[in-house]
């Protein structure tokens, strides 16, 4: 077991029965973040917006003969019950989760039940949790679980299990799907590769996987999707990776033309989104394969539209480039662009607050995830911020957070101030209907199958009339670009109908608060 950590166990394994053993599953709940969409999941009739991938993964590695339970949190209660009937409680979660996490913590120690936790959380924060958990389950499942396992059967578990490497995800298995209720989740998600090729110094996810991106053979990312498939999902697909074009090679010569031939085959079951970096403007190949693959949606890390502010914080693929028609040429053929943006660095002056409404104005891009810079444990960033005793705290990982962890170089009420500003600017009715019309008017979405009407499509359109048209204190925004889509782009009204729902959590995030 070269490379493990070893440490005296808490909990006497030796005395479960570890044949038929009974395991609970928990994925801890959300705050209201701004990928939680908790405003307007019950107008699709969903409960929450993704299933938790990476617990529904690890179940499928665990002995078959076990008693598996997975209790979503975001979807079901947890039931005290539940923690009773069970023999070890698994748990993972993401640094947002931590709040949710600790109570959890709390609930099952108090009945007696041993803790195995894995995951980012606990795989960059352990030792936060070093007195509470039974076992920790650090890294990536593919490289460490089976050594946990061998060790529960022997009874002799220990504290942390962790190995310095990145294991190949050629082998991972498909999720445990029969452990959650699909209707429940707004997507599904799947993962082709793990890594970025970047090192964005605030990001952690060279610290998670690495830097060079593995990816799965064609046969298992096709098998993923029978999968889904097979289970009857008919929605949309969230490809979670790091950065999709990390390996462009194997994507497009291999993944991009088996999920064509089967999505042609299944006659397009499916729409996908997923994260990519902004160098996927310069291939022009790799996007009319993505776009005929049935990628709709892509989130890209835009975070500045200064330089110096790039520099800063390594986002050397963002340089000496224009963004804006960068942005544009994803738009014309056929994506819808999500982009993330980030104030407080070093090199931001109070300029930057409205460099960023307009850049982010200018460029269409209707859902822009806008935050404070915060130090995740591990990242670059947070060395340097520590080793300058700067650092105050250990991050929230919220993405709406009003509350640095660092002290930055700008007045802090400045900061705050302005990026209220930004938020409150961006999804006010004029603004933001504004920014829909700028993307519309860019957007050439490919013709597909014409989907068939769900109920939720009438319920979203009587709530998009109904709040943004009639109760919104805006509405004649609204009205104006309802009615220039049906005159003048009627293929793209049902974006329309969409943003102004989406508009409904914004709001109540950032505008109402």
């Amino acid at each position: 077991m070269n490379g493990l950590k070893e440490n005296n166990e808490l909990y006497n394994f030796s005395n479960i029965n570890k044949k038929n053993l009974k395991v609970l599953l928990v994925y801890p709940q959300y705050p209201n973040t701004f990928w939680s969409f908790q405003s307007i999941l019950k107008i699709l009739n969903k409960k929450a917006a993704f299933p938790p991938l990476g617990l529904l993964t690890v179940a499928a590695m665990l002995p078959k003969e076990w008693d598996l339970k997975l209790i979503d949190m975001n979807v079901e209660n947890l039931k005290d019950s539940d923690i009773i009937s069970t023999d070890v409680v698994f748990i993972s979660a993401m640094i947002v989760q931590k709040k949710s996490v600790k109570e959890v913590v709390k609930r099952v120690k108090k009945l007696g039940k041993p803790i195995i936790a894995g995951g980012p959380l606990f795989t960059t924060g352990w030792e936060e949790f070093i007195d509470d958990i039974d076992s920790l389950v650090l890294g990536e499942a593919e490289s460490n679980l089976e050594y946990f396992l061998n060790d529960l059967m022997s009874g002799n578990v220990k504290k942390i299990y962790e190995v310095g490497e990145f294991p190949s995800i050629s082998k991972t298995v498909n999720p445990r799907w029969d452990l959650i209720t699909m209707k429940h989740y707004n997507s599904m998600c799947l993962q082709i590769s793990r890594g970025c090729p970047f090192n964005c110094d605030f990001c952690d996810i060279v610290k998670l996987n690495g830097r060079i991106p593995r990816i799965k053979s064609k046969e298992q990312v096709i098998s993923e999707l029978e999968t889904l498939y097979k289970n009857g999902w008919k929605g949309g697909v969230f490809f979670v990776d790091d950065n999709l074009i990390g390996n462009q090679k194997i994507l497009e010569t291999e993944i991009l033309p088996a999920i064509i031939n089967w999505q042609k085959k299944r006659r397009q079951p499916f729409l996908f989104n997923t994260q990519v970096s902004i160098n996927l403007a310069d291939k022009p190949e790799l996007i009319k394969l993505m776009v005929k693959a049935g990628f709709t949606t892509v989130f890209v890390g835009i975070e500045s539209p200064q330089e110096e502010s790039l520099k800063e914080c390594s986002k050397y693929q963002n340089e000496n480039r224009n963004l804006v028609n960068s942005v544009k040429i994803l738009q014309n053929a056929g994506f819808e662009v999500q982009g993330g943006f980030i104030v407080g660095f070093d090199n931001d002056s109070p300029r930057i607050f409205q460099k960023q409404i307009e850049f982010i104005q200018k460029s269409g891009i209707v859902t822009a995830m806008v935050g404070l810079l915060t130090a995740l444990p591990k990242t670059k960033l947070y060395q340097r911020l520590k080793d300058a005793g700067r650092l105050t705290k250990e991050s929230s990982g919220s993405n709406t957070g009003m509350d640095l962890n660092f002290l930055p170089k700008m007045n802090k009420d400045t900061l705050m101030e302005g990026y209220k500003k930004i938020v409150k600017t961006i999804y006010s009715p004029k603004e933001y209907y504004q920014r829909v019309k700028t993307f519309l008017k860019e957007f050439r979405p490919p013709l597909r199958k014409v989907p068939k009407l769900h109920l939720y499509y009438i319920k979203a359109l009587f709530a998009s009339i109904w709040y943004s048209g009639i109760k919104n204190p805006g509405k004649k925004y609204y009205w104006n670009l309802f009615f220039w889509s049906i005159f003048k782009r009627p293929m793209v009204f049902p974006y329309v109908i969409g943003t102004s729902i989406t508009r409904m959590h914004f709001s109540k995030l950032y505008c109402e608060s």
